[in-house]
This record gives C-alpha cells, sequence and structure tokens, in this order.
C-alpha cells in the first residue's frame, strides 16, 4: 500500500503534541503500562460471546498463530478475534482508506484525500457486492466480524493500540466502531488501486506529449524486450488463435491515434493536477513466483516459491497464520496456512493439505480515461452519441474530526466516476484555444474495481481446493486485482493460470485516453476465463513469473506496460543453469540472488573508456573483476548504482520535466539497453550545453560523478565504499510514523538497516533514482518456499514482524532474518505445531 499523503499537523498543535508527549514519556511508569496494556493475551483461556465451541490457538516463537476449531464460524471468529489482537490500528486505518473517511480520525489534512477516495467510491461498489453474495460467504464474513467486535467489547482506547494514545491527543472524541462485512471488503479495492494503476502511465504518457515528439514518447516506452523471457513461451489457445488475425486487422485499420494525440497535448496540464492527487506510481512493483517440476528437484516432487514485492511499512502488510478445521469436513473444510491480510479472513498465499499457490502482480491494464463533452447548458449532462444524457449525481457526507461535515457531490458517466471533479486545476483549464477538445469536458475513468467483484469467493475457494480443476475454479473468481496465479501439487503436479477481468476494447489498446462520446472506444465484455492463458505441467519442468509478459502474441491486449523481465531472466537462468536437481536450500540463494542485469550490459562499455586520473582508473578496476552481485558490502556496487543515478539524470533531466525524471526501474533498463545501441543519439545530447555531447562522453561524465560523490560520502579508500551503507530502509508506520513530529514518529518507526540488491534484482530492495537518496521504498515484504514432498519442510518470512504494536517482541524480529535471506520454518503437521508451541490460547463459550 502507498501512503495517502502525509497527516499534516499544524505548527502551533506540534508544539503542544510534543509537549504532551515528552511529559508522558517522562513518566517512565506510565508510559510503560500505556505500552503494553495493549498487548495480546496469548495464553489462558477467554470466554467469547458467540462462539460455538472451544477453539485453541497455538502461537510459535515468532507469534504466528495456529487455530484450531471444529466449525467454520468458530475458526473465522477466531481469526477476525486474533488479527484484531494484534494489528488492530492498521484494520481501522486500512477501513478508513477503503470507505473515504480518513478526515474522521486524523482531521482537516485529510479531507482533499477523502474527497478522492469517495469519488473512487468504494465502499458503494463493496455494497453492490454484499447484495449479491450467497449465505455461505455472508456468514463467513459475519463470523469474522463477529470476531473482530468481540475484542472491541473487551478493550478501548490504548487498550486496543498504543496508537490510539497519541491519537487521543489530536482527536479525543475518536472511537471505533463495530467491525462490518463492508470493512473486510474494501481492502481489495485499495490492494487493486495499489497493483493496478497502469493509470498513472496513461497520464504519464499524456503529459510527456506536451514537450516530446509521438516518436519520442515511444522510446521511453518501448515494446517488451525479444530477448526477454515471457511466463508461457508455448501458450497457443487454439479458440484465441482462429480469431487473432481479424483481431489484429481490426484494431490496425480502426483505431485512430490522432485525436487522442492531440487531445492528450492539449490537457496535459490538468492530468498533472489529476497526478498529483493519485500519489506515487505503484508502476513497476512487483514480485516473483516459481514452481518448479519434481523432474528437476532432489526430492521428486515440486517446489513452490513466491515472495511479493510491495511498499516497506510498519507493521507488515501480511500476518502469517494456520487455520486448522478439526476434523476437516464438509461443513468446516479448511486446513490451510500461509498469509493473510489483517482485516480479511482465509489466507491470500500459502498452501493446504494438498495444494500450494503463489501470486505476482500481472500489471494489467484494467483503467481507461475517458474525455466526456459535457452540455454547456448543464453542467450534469454529457454528450452520447449525439445527444445529452444525465450524469448520476450522488451526495457523500464527509464527516471531519474538529470541524463541520462537507459535502461533496459525486458525479458519474456510464464510464464511471469523474475524476476531473477533485483536480482543481481542471476547473482553471481554458480549453476553447484548442480546437481538438470540447469546449466543455471532464474526464471520467473507467476501472473494473468498480464493477462487484468475486475476489473474496476466490480466497475461500484457494484455501480448500484438493486439485488443479478445484483451483482453477478459485482461480475463475479471482477476478480483481488480476494475478498470475502458480500452483502445485503433492501428487507432483505444477500449474499456472492468469485470472482476472480484461476489458476487450471496440478500438485501442489502453494506452492513452480516448473520446467518451462515441461508441468507438467502449468496452465490449471481458475475455472468457478459457481463454486466458494458462498451462499444466509443461514440458520445460518449470514456470515462472516476474511480472513479465505471458506470451509474445496473444489476441487480447492484457497490458502494454509489462515489467520488462529482468528478473525473470534471472530466475530462469538460475534453474536453467543448474547442473544437480533443485533443492530447498537452493531457493533460498535464488530468492537472495542481487544480480545486476543492467551492469552486464553497461559494464563493458564502461570497461573500454579511457580515464585520465589514477582514482577514476582506479575506480574503473573495481568492475573489472566484479561478479555483478549487489552485495550489502560491495565497493563495486556503490559504485554501480551510484554511476546509473547520474547517467539517468545527465542522459534525460534536460527534457523531461521534473515529475517524470527516471526512477531507474526496469523501463529504464530497456531504455538504456535500446539508446547505448545508438551512440549518437539526440537523448544523449544535453540541451542546455553548447557542446554536442555522445554516449561515450555521457558515460565519462556520469562515472566521473559517481566516484566524486562516494569519495564525498564514503571517503577517497574505494576499499571502504559500500553499497548497504548507502542503501537503507527504514520502516515507517503508515500513519503516525509520517505525523512530522520527531518523538511520535520515534515511537513507532524503526531503522535504518542496510540492505542488498535494488528494484530489479531477485531480492527486490527497490530505490528510485529520481530521490535524493538510496533509500528503499518497496521490498520483497515475505518470501514463501513450499516443499510438496514434505509440508513441515516449507519456509516462510515477512518484515518486520507479525504484531502490530510497538515495542512488542515481534514487532521487528524478523527483520533480522529477513535482510539475511534467512526464514523460520512454516510449520505444519499437528506434532511440529504442538513441539514448537510456546503459548496456548483457549477460545471458550461465554
Amino acid at each position: 500500500m502507498k501512503s495517502f499523503g502525509k497527516l499534516w499537523l499544524p505548527k502551533r498543535l506540534k508544539i503542544i503534541v510534543i509537549l504532551l508527549l515528552v511529559l508522558w514519556l517522562s513518566l517512565a511508569g506510565l508510559a510503560t503500562y500505556t505500552v503494553r496494556q495493549s498487548f495480546p493475551r496469548e495464553s489462558g483461556t477467554i470466554q467469547l460471546p458467540g462462539i460455538k465451541a472451544e477453539v485453541t490457538v497455538r502461537r510459535d516463537r515468532w507469534g504466528i498463530p495456529h487455530i484450531f476449531a471444529t466449525n467454520s464460524y468458530d475458526l473465522f471468529l477466531a481469526q477476525g478475534y486474533i488479527h484484531a489482537q494484534d494489528r488492530f490500528w492498521q484494520m481501522d486505518f486500512w477501513r478508513h482508506i477503503g470507505s473515504g473517511r480518513l478526515a474522521e480520525m486524523f482531521g482537516s489534512s485529510q479531507v482533499e484525500t477523502d474527497r478522492y477516495l469517495r469519488t473512487m467510491g468504494w465502499a458503494r461498489v463493496v455494497q453492490q457486492e454484499i447484495q449479491q453474495m450467497d449465505a455461505e460467504m455472508k456468514a463467513n464474513l459475519q463470523a469474522y466480524a463477529d470476531g473482530v467486535n468481540a475484542y472491541l467489547k473487551q478493550r478501548q482506547g490504548s487498550a486496543l493500540s498504543l496508537e490510539y494514545a497519541v491519537l487521543k491527543l489530536l482527536n479525543p472524541g475518536y472511537k471505533p466502531e463495530p467491525w462490518q462485512p463492508l470493512h473486510s471488503l474494501t481492502w481489495g479495492k485499495v490492494m487493486a488501486y495499489d497493483l493496478g494503476r497502469n493509470l498513472d502511465r496513461e497520464i504519464e504518457r499524456a503529459i510527456l506529449l506536451k514537450t516530446l515528439t509521438p516518436a519520442q514518447v515511444e522510446e521511453l516506452f518501448p515494446p517488451y524486450p525479444e530477448n526477454l523471457p515471457t511466463i508461457l513461451p508455448g501458450f497457443r489457445h487454439e479458440r484465441g488463435a482462429q480469431k487473432q488475425a481479424e483481431r489484429k486487422l481490426e484494431i490496425t485499420s480502426h483505431y485512430s491515434v490522432d485525436f487522442v494525440t492531440k487531445a492528450l497535448e492539449s490537457i496535459s496540464k490538468p492530468m498533472l493536477a489529476l497526478e498529483k492527487l493519485i500519489g506515487s506510481t505503484g508502476v513497476g512493483i512487483g514480485s516473483n513466483s516459481w514452481v518448479i517440476s519434481g523432474k528437476r528437484t532432489a526430492t521428486g516432487k515440486p517446489i513452490l516459491a513466491n515472495d511479493p514485492h510491495l511498499a516497506a511499512q510498519m507493521p507488515s502488510i501480511w500476518y502469517e497464520v494456520g487455520l486448522h478445521c478439526t476434523p476437516k469436513s464438509k461443513e468446516c473444510p479448511y486446513d490451510v496456512t500461509g498469509f493473510s491480510f489483517a482485516g480479511m479472513l482465509g489466507v491470500i498465499i500459502g498452501h493446504n493439505d494438498r495444494i500450494a499457490w503463489g501470486v505476482t502482480n500481472v500489471q494489467s491494464d484494467v483503467m481507461d480515461l475517458y474525455i466526456e463533452k459535457v452540455n454547456p447548458n448543464n453542467p450534469n449532462q454529457y454528450e452520447v452519441n449525439g445527444k445529452w444524457v444525465d450524469m448520476q449525481l450522488v451526495k457523500q457526507t464527509i464527516q471531519v474530526a474538529g470541524s463541520e461535515p462537507i459535502v461533496q457531490t459525486v458525479r458519474y458517466t456510464r464510464h464511471g466516476p469523474i475524476l476531473s471533479d477533485v483536480a482543481p486545476n481542471l476547473k482553471e483549464f481554458n480549453s476553447t484555444q484548442y480546437s481538438n477538445l470540447p469546449q466543455n469536458y471532464v474526464v471520467a475513468l473507467r476501472w473494473t474495481a468498480l464493477e462487484p467483484s468475486r475476489l473474496a469467493y476466490a480466497i475461500a475457494q484457494l484455501n480448500r481446493a484438493q486439485n488443479w480443476q478445484e483451483f482453477r475454479t478459485a482461480a475463475s473468481n479471482f477476478d480483481v486485482p488480476a494475478q498470475n496465479l502458480v500452483y502445485a501439487d503433492v501428487e507432483g503436479n505444477i500449474g499456472y493460470q492468469m485470472p482476472g477481468k480484461y476489458p476487450i476494447r471496440a478500438q485501442g489498446d489502453g494506452r492513452y485516453p480516448v473520446p467518451g462520446w462515441t461508441d468507438k472506444y467502449e468496452w465490449q465484455g471481458y475475455i472468457d476465463f478459457e481463454d486466458l492463458p494458462q498451462s499444466f505441467n509443461p514440458p520445460q519442468g518449470y514456470i515462472a513469473t516476474a511480472n513479465n509478459s505471458v506470451r509474445s502474441e496473444y489476441l487480447y491486449v492484457i497490458t502494454k506496460d509489462w515489467v520488462y523481465g529482468y528478473r525473470a531472466k534471472r530466475i530462469v537462468e538460475m534453474i536453467e543453469q543448474q547442473t544437480q536437481p533443485l533443492s530447498v536450500n537452493d531457493i533460498q540463494q535464488m530468492q537472495g540472488d542481487n544480480r545486476n542485469l543492467n551492469a552486464q550490459t553497461l559494464v563493458p562499455l564502461l570497461q573500454a573508456i579511457s580515464f585520465n586520473t589514477p582514482q577514476l582508473q582506479a575506480a574503473q578496476k573495481l568492475l573489472q573483476d566484479w561478479d555483478l552481485q549487489l552485495g550489502m558490502t560491495s565497493p563495486a556496487a556503490a559504485l554501480f548504482e551510484t554511476f546509473w543515478k547520474h547517467l539517468l539524470a545527465d542522459t534525460f533531466h534536460d527534457q523531461l520535466p521534473q515529475k517524470y525524471f527516471p526512477d531507474g526501474g526496469d523501463r529504464w533498463y530497456a531504455v538504456v539497453e535500446n539508446l547505448v545501441k545508438q551512440p549518437n543519439s539526440n537523448w544523449w545530447d544535453n540541451s542546455k550545453t553548447p557542446a554536442i555531447e555522445n554516449r561515450d562522453y555521457i558515460l565519462r561524465q556520469a562515472f566521473t560523478e559517481a566516484v566524486a560523490e562516494l569519495e564525498q560520502i564514503q571517503g577517497k579508500n574505494f576499499k571502504n565504499w559500500n553499497w548497504g551503507k548507502l542503501h537503507t530502509i527504514t520502516f515507517v508506520n503508515a500513519t503516525l510514523g509520517k505525523s512530522g513530529v520527531a518523538p511520535i514518529e520515534a515511537l513507532f518507526n524503526r531503522g535504518s538497516f542496510t540492505t542488498a540488491g535494488n528494484g530489479e534484482t531477485v531480492n527486490a530492495n527497490r530505490w528510485r533514482a529520481n530521490k535524493s537518496s538510496f533509500q528503499v521504498t518497496d521490498i520483497p515484504s515475505m518470501r514463501m518456499i513450499v516443499d510438496m514432498a514434505n509440508l513441515d519442510n516449507s519456509l516462510a518470512i515477512h518484515a518486520p514482524g507479525q504484531s502490530g504494536h510497538a515495542f512488542h517482541k515481534h514487532y521487528t524480529d524478523m527483520i533480522a532474518p529477513w535482510s539475511k535471506i534467512e526464514y523460520h520454518p512454516m510449520l505444519w503437521e499437528n506434532k511440529s505445531i504442538a513441539a514448537k508451541t510456546t503459548a496456548t490460547l483457549k477460545l471458550v463459550p461465554k
């Protein structure tokens, strides 16, 4: 999840809060009591109203609970209760994001965020989902809510979490409301937004067209490279292949770029305003997963690995849990362990007694911007095929802590909410001077997540699936956000399925905003599930996904903005280069790999350049025998990554707006890989100098600047240069950890810690070249390795820890092993769980 903006406090209020906090902290005994009273009770017996029979919760040394219940209601009630014990502040914050109600907690600083979120309208969509839901799904969601509410009845205020003690200084009247099934489901919308925002690329291309030619923009968004792997290199769907030729013809002959290009040039300024509301991009953040058949493993059974890459945050986005029916039966069919989201029932990623599954983001293009003509005589009407049609108007009341409520009217066209209503600069923009735009216009969003979803069904079905057919049934409901699903089972099978809702467009490919007043660019439906890419026991004996392209040619447009496949290439290399059958230990080493394939392209060019000072020549020799691994203590890694930052700045900053300075991720690997083959390209020339620079000039300049920066930061002795000391991570609390009040931030944030890798190594600790430091922004949020030959031999880790309570022993205890690519056992068999139990809690009927 990305932050939705800093929680701003007025200067005077900051001073008051600091004084109160210092006073409170000075009373050490009171502070210790306040901190500890929110810690969960992990042993003994607790009576709960509504529970049907005794539930046992066993925790191991990492605080990971395994829940044993005799029926589904009690199982999910207990999961809700345990989530609330460890993570209620996080759950409370997330549900306020999902419903656009942050101002209720944090006051007027979050009004504009709420206006944007209410315009998206996730809570309204979820209400439709609940109305369409079957009785079993409703009952399970209600059981989970009952468990959360049972905990809320036992505790209030700072006894729930330390954050409430601080919030009381800012918002004395705030009290958490009871949990509802709606609150569980809105989190799926937030994750879909975070993982599916190809909208950012659509906007970026629009803005760049203001100063660059279409050809230049296309150079900055190159097609997927032919030398990088696809997920299913041999995939062919016969029914789709039959229609492929005519489909290509339709796109080629009817898609007119002319209008779109001119329109985008016209509205680039208001789209930049819209981008400021949306926040930092999620594009490029990815995940790794791979599954290896028994043909290639030491045990003769599959091994499945997964490590999703998400923003670094405190607490962890993941909560590890085991859910066990005793006994497993038709009424209670769950026996599963893995990673959940606090606030949602079930296990998102993990394994049960028969199958294992992992996920990576497809990066699908499921968001389209439509430019709508508005009636100049009636702002609530828009044109559809030559006729004025009434917009749908929905009034929203935003409650604001410490202020009067704000009433907002959200306007909808047939495509979706009008986002330009929450981008003030759009109202200031004068469109009359542009002949290609309507006199009056707005910008609306169509997005798959703004329609009812069946994701909740998919999670429950995955948790109880016993074979490939049941897995695919579950996958058919995994619609939003669209994910690559990899599969393994105890029988020795492996598989891949791409689920999701993908629009079939009458024209266009979703890369640019399009006219909304005609049917020419309408969605004609979604790709049929049976036409989506899948594979079962492929001949190569493995399947690897890293947000890369699914295949070179496919009937429909999934996206034109795939992650470029450098991580995928390295994973495939490591699998295919193994001369011995692979073990779990080999998979650990793969997940910790830091080889930089960008250096593979650029280091030979640097080696060919002559430098005229001993210091630069000595620095150049650092790269001579470098293994291209971005290790924590590596001087060569520090040098190369610093050089990469300067190379991008020296090459592109003179021609791009600051908002779109290169972030150094996979797209820029591909851009520069193409560009170095053109030594005299105009991109190399610095437009701000009278000279005409070429490739080698810029390479030499960037390398010289990198050496100078490292000498300043880490000294002239290059042996002391250290990538990990530059490339650090701080785990930041998503709310009060960004308050701007140092004593408050110190309570909840932890760091900094040294890290290896970068965003495009398999060990993907991303830093951004357009920021002022090498600070890590996104990480492998968890790592999981499942051994289908012996489920008790499976391993996992996530960071920073299980607990959401500051100063609890499980708040940060996984950071050290996570950073060293170490793991804890993923306990499975009852005897293993019992042997490793450090605390046992009984939940009994009241």
